[in-house]
């Protein structure tokens, strides 16, 4: 026990104070907040408002299209290859044909661009044409538009979850994302930091260390203390990042929320300008719903979500996963790791290991979908899928029974696996200049000694 100590203490010290390792714990939410912060203010900044002629053969559309700080649209009487020619002049973005017997026909509408047309743009245009063809065809038979829009309602459903005998407030929504996250940081832990017990494993093999440290420890305890220790490091380093993305969360997004209100006001006070009377008004309308009440209601949207959620069971069980899913499949790796001498040869080992856990990362976007089919039962009990599964599973609410018959199974499969390894480790590691194949790793098993 004093030696897997030791060896554990080597590897989490010998990589917790890597430059590298340091690095890229600080830099990485600050990073991935940058990034975001990125993708919103160009989403913001390229905002371009696009002037649009529209040449209403039909008559019936006059003053229907709605303009918007996005589109303005502007009818005209002068014929075809007259506005055509306008078109890149005076910011003249587009040119939309309605002909003659639209209401007839339904097709025909054409639109033209010199750099093409957005499918926004298309869109926006099928759409007025379409909602103003049905009023007129409503009003024909008698059904006013202010009678359409008293019989719309918009229903909202209130989801609950009855647990011996008791309701309790549920979010499809929020278990979900909690879910597909938490799965998904599993799925990047394990080859992460499985990849990095291989990885050093074989480095120690090439470099002949190994040699000088098994005639101090056995094979099965070095295994071990690497497989542990390389854990430790993914905790330290997975602790960390939620500490510093907090705060990069609560302080960025405050200054970024800021300026992003700012920049949207200036956009819009400038484009109000040239928008005609009636898009002015529906734009003065918009900005009346400030964005910091927006936020500060959907921050609260935001919270009632997670507080329908187990919270304390969530934390727990993705901390067991976690170390559970990334021991299953670290042993493995750390077999293949000792079986062959450079990365190169790796690849024929690892397409196996690593099926089953990219085949559970596809199958949780069908068990968010329905958490409680039998594909999700049973591929959470399974030791080699149950990691991403199960953690898919625990927001929506899981009973305790299969809980326990999973975590049973996978430190079952733990063991298992780790046995399996540590017969391979103990005679590839001292293997050199020699191709290893299925049959030659099925005979090492087997060895005495």
């Amino acid at each position: 026990m004093k030696n897997i100590l030791l060896i554990i203490q080597r590897e989490y010290l010998a990589r917790v104070r890597k430059k590298s390792f340091i690095i890229m714990t600080i830099l990485g939410p600050l990073l991935i907040g940058a990034m975001y912060a990125v993708v919103i203010f160009a989403a913001i900044s390229s905002i371009d408002q696009k002037q649009i002629l529209v040449k209403d053969e039909s008559g019936l559309f006059k003053g229907k299209f709605k303009s918007s700080e996005e589109f303005v649209f502007n009818f005209s009487e002068d014929n075809v290859d007259k506005l055509k020619s306008q078109l890149g002049k005076d910011k003249k973005d587009a040119l939309v044909i309605i002909p003659e017997n639209i209401m007839s026909e339904g097709a025909g509408v054409k639109i033209f661009a010199q750099k093409g047309v957005s499918l926004e743009l298309q869109n926006k245009v099928e759409g007025a044409i379409e909602k103003e063809i049905e009023t007129i065809k409503l009003t024909e038979a008698g059904i006013t538009k202010s009678v359409l829009e008293s019989a719309k309602m918009n229903v909202k459903s209130e989801t609950l979850s009855l647990s011996e005998g008791s309701e309790k407030k549920s979010s499809a929504a929020a278990a979900s994302i909690v879910g597909g996250i938490s799965a998904f940081l599993i799925y990047l832990a394990v080859f992460i930091y499985g990849a990095q017990v291989m990885r050093g494993i074989t480095e120690e093999k090439t470099s002949r260390i190994v040699e000088v440290i098994i005639s101090s420890v056995k094979p099965f305890q070095l295994l071990i203390g690497k497989i542990v220790g390389v854990a430790l490091v993914g905790l330290t380093q997975f602790g960390l990042w939620i500490v510093l993305s907090s705060g990069v969360i609560f302080f960025g997004g405050k200054v970024a929320s800021e300026k992003l209100m700012a920049s949207q006001n200036a956009i819009s006070q400038a484009q109000m300008a040239n928008l005609p009377p009636e898009a002015q008004e529906m734009a003065k309308k918009n900005m009346k719903m400030s964005p910091g009440v927006n936020a500060a209601g959907g921050m609260s949207e935001v919270m009632n979500a997670l507080d329908t959620l187990p919270v304390a069971t969530i934390i727990i069980s993705f901390l067991f996963y976690f170390l559970g899913g990334y021991l299953l499949y670290s042993a493995l790796f750390g077999a293949v790791g000792a079986a062959v001498d450079s990365d190169t040869d790796t690849q024929q080992f690892m397409m196996p290991i690593t099926i089953p856990i990219i085949a559970a990362f596809m199958m949780a976007q069908f068990v968010i979908r329905d958490p409680n089919s039998n594909l999700a039962i049973w591929t959470s009990m399974i030791p080699f899928t149950s990691p991403i599964i199960m953690m898919v599973r625990i927001p929506f609410g899981v009973p305790v029974w299969q809980i326990i018959i999973s975590v049973i199974l996978l430190i079952g499969g733990f063991v298992f696996t780790t046995w399996l390894a540590a017969r391979i480790y103990r005679v590839g590691i001292l293997m050199y200049g020699k191709k290893v194949t299925w049959k030659e790793l099925g005979k090492w098993l087997f060895y005495k000694g």
